[in-house]
Formats: structure tokens, C-alpha cells, sequence
């Protein structure tokens, strides 16, 4: 065989299929656009989902790509074999309704004997049980032996998910040699064993199905997929995805780092797997717009950051480096991905930041192991339960090794049933959610029908009211002629003046009224590419297709929310112009109360730097600017500067709109016609939302007026409290605060000298028992500290002595235990005493032999608690002195 690189083997896969007539796209995000039912792009079709069920017209009807993708279902397995990976690229090409099994068969073979030089009488194929189509176009087209062609059952060569899209594959698989097989003289595709090695899967889309009913397409599809890394081991030689020419070099930069020889130890080896292959998942999706945090895609990233850094530790890499890893990723992979190194220093940035914070998490997770084992050796526990084990693991990223040997060390053992379960349980929760929508989801199958035979034609950025047609009714996901009063609808028009949810703005709010009846709006969608979906409910009488309609918006509704619309855009311009051009959107709600912008920026903006956003704007506002949208093609939108949303999916043609002079963005929003027409805008709030993202929260117009004058009047009342002018209301409460502090100071002195009031007291009444004095008492004290300061002087006064303290208010209890060093030796432990007497005033606590303190919640107890250390002290010193 030929040995080519994965640069090569791309290039010679589009180039393949450019001359057959495929349109050649770039990869999508790995962000899915417009498919909330997945969190990350799984497989090279997932970009064209809404093409193949008939939802959207695709570009041209025959399409290759190579995409990247992420699959973090098998995350575990990540290093330990030799084909586990997060980050992959699919090689594909797609029909949507044109050619069918004889083509893509034909195809698939030429280009892997032809142009991949792989020897014939080495591949098999795998097809569905009963696909005799696929059998004779393989067999007497092709020229495959029909010993080298196995049907396969359903789980192995047949895509479905229970509804909408779907139909059998076909699998080419290349033979190794019995040197990877199992001896067994029957071995072919679909065992077990290494020997076969599966690399392009041709899915043939012809049938939908309902349950067990399948349906002839009109219309059948091609879906294929061939995973380049995979090929690409097999072409060189190699018998791992992590030997590859572009992964070799990272994992060889990982090995310089830990001052290690790969291929020398397994388990050596999974970290340095682990690590370069994490980091290459990580590299793209922050490049693709992904940023760590605790839920969906941003919690996948923060997994991959953590196990990355885990591993780096089990190789005793010192301090931080990721960073450098990610450099050897991008150096890598710039050929196929320039944009990996236009977006370098901003992963850079959010790697570096997520690094440093999880060293504080690690921290976190220690304390907490600590803190399990401390507890499980009060209870006399040798093992820990799995649920904590795993919480370690999952929160905190502990390695179950890690964890293991730490508790080795104490005398424990893991509950390792419970922790198994555990993990399998998350586990599963992964299966469902990848799984729950399925190969393709048919959630949007009512607006089939009207796909392609009817469109909404949007009027409402110059019209309020428009006179249209009925041209579909949805209810209860089903098609309907008509909707009765009381019954939640989707009413399709064909024209609107009515906004759709899209790009942070929430939709128009209005009415559809017809002859026979009435429908309020309160949410308006664009589910399928060219129909707006009005969601309502019938008010009045009914309403049915073929019905001439008046469609009406609620117009304070839409200026308000243009009022922040543009005030959005405004606010964007600052951040760059105040904080620097690293500032990005990462996300924007906009409505007719208030809007927020999320942006990237690695620390908390100042207050100076808010009063600067905010001036630039309102200085933008009265200029009375004008807002001047422009519809031109998206080469001529990004030469102009104009800013797109990262990640976000554009059509060529593209609405931009320019706000005064400065601010220039892609955006298909409603906005007011200029500046002035906003009115006022204030910054209400600033904070964090995920690492390296910040929140602006602000109000424009009516709702900035009625803002302000809700802070005028707080302002008003504090004045004529302090009665003094509002020009003096800072000095006044500076003073105010300054008394108040003295006086706090004071108080707590008062206290404490009251605490030690009782010192001469308690020393004189102590009780003795042998040598041993015994001092149990309730005393006033508001802190632990003041108990312990009183615990310290009577300590200094009687020695040995055995302390248990106890104060209590509405709420609280506080109690101390001091035990002299000669009683500590005798095996008396204030840890015991306080924990028993923390126990009956319904709270816990503990720590040294010597000194312990604890809390409750049931201040009513604490006489019952004092007698009972009391008892505890007398019971022990007693014994110890016969």
C-alpha cells in the first residue's frame, strides 16, 4: 500500500468527488446550527440533517466535506485502544435525492482501489441481511467474491432510531491478516476480533419509519462517512490513530514534556494519548466559539481541560502546560484549518485561565478527600462510598487511581460497586442524550408537507399590519384544515409582519384575525428555512386554511425591543473600543424589557471602564444617528468589517446594518431608524457567567426612564431620612459607616471582656476528679474565637484540665473542647467529647484529641449536652485514677 498523509488523503477524497459533480464545502462548527437536539456535531451528516428530512433545499443536490467532529460517548476507552478518539475529521459525500446505491457503491470503490491503492483481494464488505440490491451492485458491478460480501443484522448495518429517515448500510472493511485475528478459520467482518478493519460506512436513506413501519422515500438519499484518522493509520502502517502524521508530532512534543519514551509502558502511554488527543478536541472548540463551563458543551470542554491535566500529572509534568501542547496542535493542523491560528491567542487565554483554575479545584477536591476520610475513621468506616468516590472523580477531576492510592494510605478501601454504578449511570445518561433524537429526528415532521410547497414572505421591517393568507395550520404537531376556539396553534401565513426568535432577539408579539375568528401571538419561529410559524392560541371563533387573515403587531412591543436591539449593537462597539478587539459576543438576549450581552473577556470590567461603555453609547444616542440596513453578499459584508457572530451560519446574501459610523454588524434584526430614538441607556449590571465570558446586563428607552427615576427616588427617601442635600448624602453616610465601625469595635471588646469576666469563676469552681480538674460550663460568648480565648486562659490557669464549653442565641450553638496534653495521653479526646455533645443540640463537629469545637442548631439542648460531657470527663478521669 501506498502511504499518504491525512493533508493528502483529504485533498485526494474532495478532489474525488469534485469530479463527480459534488459541491465542495468547508466543515461546519462543531457547534450543531439550528439542531438544539444535539450539543456537538457527531458525525459528518449532522450539518445537513434538516436537507435529508426534507426541511431545507440544500446548497446542490450532490455534496462532499470533510468535517470535524467530536464524540465523547466512549471517553474512557480514550488511550487504552489503538482507534479511541474525541476529535476526529469525516470524510463524506451526500446526496439529497439524486444518485443512489449504484453510484456511491461504484464511487466508493474506485476511489479506494484506484485512487488509495488498496489491494482488492483484501477488502470485504458488510451489507444488511436482506439487501440483495446492495449484494448484486457489489458482486456483479463491482466485482467483489460473494465469500468476501457478509449480511449483517440490524445493530450492525441498519441505521434507525424508532421514527422519520432511514435504511441499510453498506461497510468496507480491509483484511489485516490472521496475525490481528482469533484463530477462528470462519473469522469475517462482524467479529470481534482486530483482524477486519472497518473504515467507510455508505448508508443508503430509503425509507421512513413509523414504528415498525417502513415506507418507501420518494426521494432516497446517500450518507457516507470514513473516518480520515482511521484511514490514514491504515495507509501508513500503523496500527494506531495516535501514530498518524499529524498526531505523532503532538504526541512526541507531550513525551519531550513529561521526559518520557512512548511505547515503552501502557499506562505511560494512555496519559500521552490522552493528552494529545484531549487537546486537539479542546483547540477546535474554543476556536469554534466553546467555552468551559458546568453544563452542556462548555462543561464537554471543561472535561477534556480537566482530564488533560489530570494525566499530565500522573507523567509528573511540572506547572502548567497545556498551552504548549496546544501550539503543536495548531501547527499541525493550520494547513486544512487557518483559522486555528487567526484564533490562537485567545485559546491560548482560555486554556491558560482554565489550567490555573482547576490547580484551585484540585485543592478543593484534596480538602474534600480529607475531609471523607476524617469522617469515615470517626465512624470506624474502612471503606468510602462510591457516590463520594465518583463525585471526586466527576466534580473535582481526581483520578480513581489517585484517589485509591490516597486512601490506601489511610486504611481505606473504595466502595467500588457503588462507584461503577455510578459512573455507569452517567454513562448512560450520555447513551440517552446522544441517542434521545436519533440519526434523524423527525421532531419537525408536521411542517414537512408545507416545506417547498409554500413560503413566508417577511414584510415587517417596514410594515406593521399586512393583509395575507392562510396556507397551514399545526395542532398538536399534526397538519389540520382548521382550529377551534381554546386550541394552541401554528398558524402558517404567506407573508407576515412578524418578527421570528432569531439571533438573541425574542419575536413579535400581535394577532391573526380572519373572518370567523381571532388568534393571539405570543411566540413566532422559523422552523423550516423559508415558513414562520405563528404560535398562539385562538381566541375567538376559528380559523382555517385558504382564510384570507389580518396580520397585526404590537407595536410598543417591537420598538422597545428595537430600542435595545440597537443599543445592543452600541454596546458592542464600546466594549471593543474601551476593553480591546479580544471582545466577542458569546451571546445576547434582546427584548422589549431590558437586554444582556455576553462577551469574551478574561476579568471583571471596572467601574471606570463601565462608565466609559456607557457614556460612548449615550454619546451614539445623541448624535441622533442613522440606522442604515443594507442587504449585499457576505464577501463584500466581511471586506466592509463587518462583525458575524463566530460560528454562526450565514446564507450568502446577508442583511448588514450600520449604526452611526463606527459599528458595522451582520444582523437581520429590527432596529429603530436612528439613534435618538432609543432615548437613554444605563448599564445595570457586570459579572461572570463562565470563565473568560462576562455578562452586561442594561435598559434603553422607557425602561432606562423608569430606571433612573426608581433611583432617584431611593435617592430622595435616603436624603430626607439623613436630612440632609443630596450633594452631601456620600460624606454624610462615610461618617455614618466610620461611627458604626468604632462602635462594632467597641461592642466586640465589651464581649470579649465579658467572656473573660467569668475566667475567676469558672477556675474557682472547677471540679476535681484525682489530679484532673473538669470545667463544663455555659458562658456568653458570640464567636468561637472568644470560646477558644477563654478555653486558652483557663488552660494557662489548671493543668491538667478537661474543657467543654458551650454558648448558645436564638439559633446556634457553639462548643469547645480543650484537653490537657496528659490527659490526651491517658486516651481522652475532645474530638469525642464535643462531637457527642454537638450531636444532642442536632449539629456535628470535631478535630484534634486536644482541641475540638462544634455547632448545633437546637440552642434548647445545650444543658443536656454540657451534663453529658461532664459525665463523658468524670466516667474516664475515674477510671484511669483507680
Amino acid at each position: 500500500m501506498k502511504s499518504y498523509t491525512v493533508d493528502q488523503i483529504r485533498t485526494m477524497f474532495l478532489d474525488f468527488f469534485q469530479t463527480k459533480d459534488h459541491r465542495i464545502l468547508p466543515s461546519a462548527s462543531l457547534i450543531p446550527h439550528g439542531d438544539p437536539t444535539l450539543l456537538l456535531t457527531v458525525a459528518g451528516m449532522v450539518p445537513f440533517k434538516r436537507q435529508f428530512l426534507g426541511l431545507e433545499k440544500p446548497v446542490h443536490p450532490r455534496i462532499a466535506t470533510s468535517q470535524k467532529c467530536i464524540r465523547t460517548g466512549d471517553i474512557d476507552n480514550v488511550g487504552k485502544t489503538d482507534r479511541h478518539g474525541t476529535f476526529f475529521e469525516m470524510l463524506g459525500n451526500f446526496s439529497f435525492g439524486d444518485y443512489f446505491k449504484k453510484e456511491a457503491i461504484a464511487w466508493s470503490w474506485e476511489f479506494v482501489v484506484e485512487h488509495l491503492q488498496l489491494p482488492p483481494d483484501k477488502l470485504w464488505v458488510s451489507i444488511y441481511l436482506d439487501d440483495d440490491e446492495a449484494f448484486e451492485l457489489w458482486h456483479n458491478d463491482v466485482g467483489v467474491p460473494a465469500e468476501r460480501i457478509v449480511r449483517l443484522g440490524k445493530e450492525d448495518n441498519f441505521w434507525e432510531t424508532g421514527s422519520g429517515p432511514c435504511g441499510p448500510c453498506s461497510e468496507i472493511h480491509i483484511d489485516r491478516g490472521p496475525e490481528f485475528g482469533c484463530d477462528d478459520p470462519d473469522c469475517k467482518p462482524g467479529c470481534d476480533c482486530d483482524r477486519f478493519f472497518e473504515f467507510w460506512n455508505l448508508v443508503f436513506i430509503q425509507f421512513h419509519q413509523d414504528g415498525d413501519t417502513y415506507s418507501p422515500l420518494e426521494h432516497k438519499s446517500i450518507d457516507t462517512g470514513m473516518g480520515l484518522e482511521r484511514v490514514a493509520a491504515l495507509l501508513q502502517g500503523k496500527t494506531s490513530i495516535f501514530e498518524v502524521d499529524n498526531l505523532r508530532p503532538v504526541l512526541r512534543g507531550v513525551e519531550k514534556l513529561a521526559e518520557v519514551v512512548y511505547g515503552q509502558d501502557p499506562q505511560t502511554d494512555v496519559s500521552l494519548r490522552v493528552i494529545a488527543d484531549h487537546m486537539r478536541a479542546v483547540t477546535f472548540l474554543i476556536a469554534d466559539g466553546v467555552l468551559p463551563s458546568n453544563e452542556g458543551r462548555g462543561y464537554v470542554l471543561r472535561r477534556l481541560i480537566r482530564r488533560a491535566v489530570r494525566h499530565g500529572r500522573l507523567l509528573a509534568i511540572d506547572g502548567t502546560f497545556l498551552n504548549k501542547v496546544v501550539g503543536w496542535v495548531i501547527e499541525q493542523m493550520t494547513e486544512a484549518y487557518p483559522e486555528l491560528v487567526e484564533r490562537e491567542e485567545y485559546i491560548y487565554r482560555v486554556v491558560g485561565l482554565e489550567e490555573q483554575r482547576f490547580g484551585e479545584t484540585l485543592e478543593q477536591g484534596m480538602r474534600l478527600l480529607q475531609e471523607l476520610v476524617h469522617k469515615g475513621k470517626e465512624k470506624g468506616l474502612t471503606e468510602i462510598e462510591g457516590k463520594d468516590v465518583f463525585k471526586l472523580y466527576d466534580t473535582f477531576g481526581f483520578p480513581i487511581d489517585l484517589t485509591r492510592e490516597i486512601l490506601a494510605e489511610e486504611g481505606f478501601s473504595v466502595d467500588e460497586a457503588g462507584f461503577q454504578a455510578a459512573m455507569e449511570a452517567q454513562r448512560e445518561r450520555a447513551r440517552q442524550s446522544r441517542t434521545e433524537h436519533g440519526y434523524l429526528d423527525s421532531s419537525l415532521a408536521a411542517y414537512t408537507d408545507l416545506a417547498g410547497a409554500v413560503t413566508t414572505e417577511f414584510v415587517g421591517y417596514g410594515q406593521d399590519e399586512v393583509t395575507a393568507q392562510v396556507v397551514g395550520i399545526i395542532v398538536d404537531s399534526h397538519g389540520s384544515d382548521r382550529a377551534e376556539r381554546g386550541e394552541k396553534v401554528a398558524v402558517i401565513l404567506d407573508k407576515t409582519p412578524f418578527y421570528a426568535e432569531g439571533g438573541g432577539q425574542v419575536a413579535d408579539q400581535g394577532y391573526i384575525e380572519t373572518e370567523t375568528g381571532r388568534v393571539r401571538i405570543h411566540d413566532v419561529r422559523t422552523p423550516v428555512q423559508g415558513l414562520i410559524s405563528h404560535l398562539g392560541v385562538v381566541e375567538e371563533g376559528y380559523i382555517a386554511v385558504g382564510s384570507s387573515a389580518q396580520a397585526k403587531i404590537g407595536t410598543d412591543h417591537r420598538l422597545a425591543t428595537a430600542r435595545h436591539h440597537t443599543a445592543t449593537h452600541l454596546l458592542h462597539r464600546a466594549l471593543k473600543d474601551v476593553l480591546g478587539d479580544h471582545v466577542n459576543q458569546a451571546g445576547s438576549y434582546v427584548g422589549p424589557d431590558r437586554l444582556r450581552f455576553d462577551f469574551t473577556h478574561f476579568q471583571a470590567v471596572s467601574d471606570a471602564e463601565i462608565r466609559s461603555i456607557e457614556a460612548q453609547v449615550n454619546t451614539e444616542i445623541l448624535k441622533n444617528s442613522p440606522v442604515i440596513p443594507t442587504i449585499t453578499d457576505l464577501d463584500r459584508a466581511k471586506e466592509q468589517g463587518a462583525m458575524a457572530l463566530f460560528g454562526e451560519k450565514y446564507e450568502q446574501e446577508v442583511r448588514m446594518v450600520r449604526v452611526g459610523e463606527d459599528s458595522l454588524e451582520l444582523c437581520g434584526g429590527t432596529h429603530v431608524n436612528a439613534t435618538g430614538e432609543i432615548g437613554l441607556f444605563r448599564i445595570l449590571s457586570e459579572g461572570s457567567v463562565a470563565a473568560g465570558v462576562r455578562r452586561i446586563e442594561a435598559v434603553a428607552g422607557f425602561q432606562a426612564l423608569t430606571h433612573v427615576l426608581a433611583q432617584e427616588r431611593i435617592l430622595e427617601d435616603i436624603r430626607s431620612r439623613l436630612q440632609v442635600p443630596i450633594e452631601e448624602l456620600p460624606e454624610t453616610i462615610e461618617k455614618l459607616l466610620e461611627t458604626n465601625r468604632k462602635l462594632e469595635k467597641e461592642m466586640a471588646n465589651v464581649k470579649k471582656q465579658n467572656v473573660l469576666a467569668s475566667l475567676d469563676t469558672l477556675v474557682a469552681e472547677a471540679d476535681n476528679v484525682g489530679d484532673a480538674f473538669i470545667v463544663v460550663a455555659e458562658v456568653e460568648a458570640e464567636q468561637a474565637e472568644d470560646l477558644r480565648t477563654l478555653g486558652d486562659r483557663i488552660r494557662d490557669r489548671l493543668d491538667p484540665v478537661a474543657i467543654l464549653l458551650g454558648s448558645k442565641n436564638e439559633n446556634r450553638v457553639l462548643l469547645l473542647s480543650m484537653v490537657s496534653k496528659s490527659l490526651v495521653q491517658t486516651g481522652l479526646h475532645a474530638g469525642q467529647v464535643v462531637k457527642q455533645a454537638a450531636q444532642i443540640c442536632g449539629g456535628g463537629g470535631g478535630g484534634r484529641p486536644d482541641m475540638a469545637q462544634a455547632g448545633g442548631s437546637r440552642p434548647e439542648n445545650l444543658s443536656k449536652a454540657l451534663e453529658s460531657g461532664l459525665e463523658f470527663f468524670r466516667t474516664h478521669l475515674e477510671g484511669i485514677s483507680q
